[in-house]
Parts: structure tokens; C-alpha cells; sequence
């Protein structure tokens, strides 16, 4: 069986040697000493892991030429994962290489042990983007049919779905509105093994309080006035497949103890029967709002809650989505083109500059219909400001750098997972996939705590 490639770049022989001689056991080990020769196994070689000392000849106590190495090899192949490791003294350079694309990074001298978790992980998160990436995918945008996505925190949410899609665990997915939580829970669906069974969502905001029992549940003939013939709920439509039950934090308490009912013993019983029949169902919830603190106002059932919420997906809003923007109103600029018969060659530069520059406080949904307006109104060949209804002067005035972009994103994230763990390091650490190290200097970095 032939044996994973792990490339080790570093300019000292003695530690390439030390390290060959640690890892040469678990992986075919190549070396190279300068940025060059690295640049040049990569090519030949096309490694999925590196380690790469960021203090390289011909400045091997500053970071510029390691950091340099970093982004020509993610140039060369963005599906490498590469773990940096530096000096005591060189944390901001490697805070620095994660920004850039790093999947983690050691302070010297490594602990052995602890690189190999990494390199393990590393690998097995460079197999499944290999398994589940598609025949067919435009560069960047198709990880799965509908949702557009090339930011760090929408791969996290791709990483998340790829995982969940092959079990049938309960999932619940948060995030604000107009985010494609929908979206998601379709995703799921359909690279799960019961893709070919039906995907039935229901709305609980959407229904009045004194029918969605029977939505949900289905009747019996003769239940209530008006029940001429039975019929069969939503859950049993779902039976064989997935039921979505979007805004599940609207559903009544009376209900939230019947669903609870459901998911423990997956029987239902109609409105008016007396029969308990067995459904077998995957069952997706979304809500955009937040139930800790529904639970806290006796609003949502605890228990119910962690029923659902065996995996939780929280989907980013827009403007946590570093380049998103531009990318999704390309996309639906494309599509609206054809649809309305319209010949816009695109987007004039003052107005992706308005779309990347403004917060989107209705998210993918409010871009969509913005695009869409656009397409309509627009009397050139090109889409202005004044066609989304953005002001380019005041939208675009101050932009977000990118850098600031990546912090935002990146603070958000770690806070989450810490509040996901009640500030368990490990835990937080291992579900963003860096090492304890990484998440302690993020921690310090952002002036973060394990308090919530």
C-alpha cells in the first residue's frame, strides 16, 4: 500500500534529519532545505502534507521567505494542507500563516506526539475534500448543488455537512434569517443515503397554532369539525426520508412535548387515533433564534433541545462570509441574466465595491432580490450602484480590509466553539481543527476567556 507524501521543509539538517527519522515510520518523508526546492517537490511531487519552517535561507530569523513558500505552494495546490512551524519568538508571523491559508502550526521544539494528531487529522480532512468533491464543480463555488461559498467559515459548514450527510443523527441548524438554512438541511438530504426518498419541510411560524398539530400529526375522519377523511401528516409523508422543520423555535410547548414523543419512540399517533405508527424519518430543524435562552425563559424545552441539536450546524451571516458578497451576486447575476432575457456582461467596479462593502442585514435573501431588482432595472450593459439600491459613496467610504474581514470571522468562530464546550480547550480546539497551542494564542489574541 502506497504511503501518504509529507514534505519537510527546513533549512537546519539536523532537525530535517530529527524529524525524518520521527515520521519516516507513518509517511513517505521528503526534505528540502530553501523555498525553492520546496517549490520544486511540490511540482514534482504534489505532497497533501507539509511542514514548513517559516525561518528560511536567505532570512532564516524573519518570516517573509517561509510565508512567501506558504502562499506559492497554496497557489500551486490549494488542497494541501500545510503546518507551519517557527520560533518561540515568531508567534504573529504564524498567527500570520494561518491567516493566509495554514491548516495549524508548532512552536519549536515540536512535541512529537501532538504533530502526529495534527498530521492524522490533517489527512483525514484532505481525504474526505477529496471524497465528496464533485465531478463536475466550477473552481470554488459548487461544494454542494445550490450554495455558493468560498470563505473559511462556509467550509467549516461544508466540512460539518459532508460529516453529518453520510449518518442519520438529528441536526439543527442555526443562523439568522435569509441565511440558506434551508439550504443546508436540502444538502444533507441529498448527499445522505436517503436522497432518493422525499425531503418534506414545514414552516412551525408559518401555521396557525390550532393546525399544526394535524400538519404535523396527521387526523383521523371524524377528529374535529371538518375532518371528512383522514390524512396523513407531514412525518409520515417524510417516512423513508428527511423532514425539515424550519423555525423549530416557534413550535408551542404543548407540541414541543408531542415532537419529543415522536423523536424518543418514532411513532406518531393522528389526531383522534388511537393506532401508533411507525415512521422512519431523519429529522432536520432550523431556527434563527437563539434556544439557550428560550430554554432560560421556559419558552423551549431543554430536553427537546439536545434531542434535536445532536449536531449543530450555526451558519454564518453574510457579512461574516469574507468575499462571499461579490461571489453570490455573480452568481445570481448569471442566472437572472437568463432567466429575464437580459444581456448584462456584469457588475461596473463601484458597485462590487458597494456589494462587499455593505453589511447585508437580510443576508443571502436580501442580495438575491437586490440582484434581482437589478437585472430588471438595469438600462446598460453593466449593473451600477443605483440599480441594487446601494449607495456606493457611503457603502464604500471606509471598506473592511481584508485582514479585518479574517479577525471578525475568526473571533466569531472561537468564541462560538468556546461557548459550544463551556470553554473546554480541547474540545473548542479539536472542533476548529487547530491545535491547543493555536487556540490559546487566539484566545490571548482576541482577549477571549473560558467564562461565556
Amino acid at each position: 500500500m502506497e504511503r501518504t507524501k509529507l514534505l519537510i521543509v527546513e533549512d537546519e539538517e539536523a532537525i530535517r534529519g530529527q524529524m525524518r527519522w520521527a515520521l519516516a515510520e507513518d509517511y513517505d518523508v521528503l526534505l528540502a532545505g530553501d523555498r525553492m526546492s520546496a517549490l520544486e517537490k511540490v511540482r514534482t511531487d504534489r505532497p497533501p502534507l507539509i511542514l514548513l519552517d517559516l525561518g528560511l535561507p536567505p532570512s532564516p530569523r524573519r518570516g517573509e521567505e517561509g510565508l512567501r513558500a506558504l502562499g506559492e505552494i497554496l497557489t500551486f495546490d490549494r488542497e494541501a494542507k500545510v503546518i507551519v512551524v517557527t520560533g518561540n519568538q515568531d508567534r504573529e508571523n504564524a498567527l500570520m500563516a494561518i491567516g493566509q491559508g495554514a491548516f495549524d502550526y508548532f512552536l519549536k521544539p515540536a512535541d512529537i506526539d501532538e504533530l502526529k494528531t495534527v498530521l492524522k487529522r490533517a489527512l483525514h480532512i484532505a481525504s474526505l475534500e477529496k471524497e465528496n468533491a464533485g465531478k463536475d464543480h466550477h473552481p470554488g463555488l459548487p461544494l454542494f448543488d445550490e450554495i455558493i461559498g468560498e470563505s473559511p467559515s462556509m467550509h467549516r459548514v461544508f466540512e460539518i455537512v459532508r460529516k453529518v450527510s453520510a449518518t442519520d443523527v438529528s441536526v439543527l441548524i442555526q443562523g439568522e434569517s435569509g441565511t440558506g438554512k434551508e439550504l443546508i438541511a436540502r444538502a444533507i438530504h441529498r448527499s445522505g443515503n436517503r436522497k432518493d426518498a422525499p425531503f418534506v419541510p414545514i414552516n412551525c411560524g408559518a401555521i396557525p397554532e390550532n393546525l399544526l398539530e394535524s400538519e404535523l400529526f396527521g387526523y383521523e375522519k371524524g377528529a374535529f369539525t371538518g375532518a371528512d377523511a383522514q390524512k396523513r401528516g407531514r412525518i409520515e409523508y417524510a417516512d423513508g426520508g428527511t423532514l425539515f422543520l424550519d423555525e423549530i423555535g416557534e413550535l408551542p410547548l404543548a407540541l414541543q412535548v408531542k415532537l419529543l414523543r415522536f423523536l424518543q419512540e418514532r411513532k406518531v399517533e393522528r389526531v383522534g387515533g388511537r393506532e401508533m405508527i411507525p415512521v422512519d424519518v431523519r429529522v432536520i430543524a432550523a431556527t434563527n433564534k437563539d434556544l439557550k435562552a428560550e430554554i432560560g425563559e421556559a419558552r423551549f424545552r431543554e430536553d427537546l433541545y439536545y434531542r434535536l441539536g445532536v449536531v449543530t450546524i450555526t451558519v454564518p451571516p453574510l457579512r461574516e462570509r469574507a468575499g462571499d458578497s461579490v461571489l453570490l451576486a455573480k452568481a445570481f447575476l448569471q442566472a437572472f441574466s437568463t432567466n429575464y432575457r437580459k444581456a448584462i456582461k456584469g457588475f461596473r467596479d463601484n458597485a462590487l465595491d458597494a456589494i462587499g462593502s455593505y453589511d447585508w442585514p437580510g443576508n443571502v435573501r436580501e442580495l438575491e432580490n437586490r440582484v434581482k431588482r437589478a437585472v430588471v432595472m438595469c438600462e446598460g450593459k453593466y449593473v451600477v450602484p443605483g440599480d441594487l439600491e446601494l449607495d456606493a459613496s457611503r457603502d464604500s467610504a471606509v471598506p473592511k480590509s481584508l485582514r479585518q474581514i479574517r479577525e471578525e470571522t475568526e473571533k466569531y468562530h472561537v468564541k462560538k466553539a468556546l461557548e459550544k464546550h463551556d470553554g473546554n480547550i480541547s474540545k473548542a480546539a479539536r472542533e476548529l481543527g487547530v491545535s491547543r497551542p493555536t487556540f490559546h494564542d487566539l484566545m490571548r489574541k482576541y482577549r477571549l476567556s473560558r467564562e461565556k
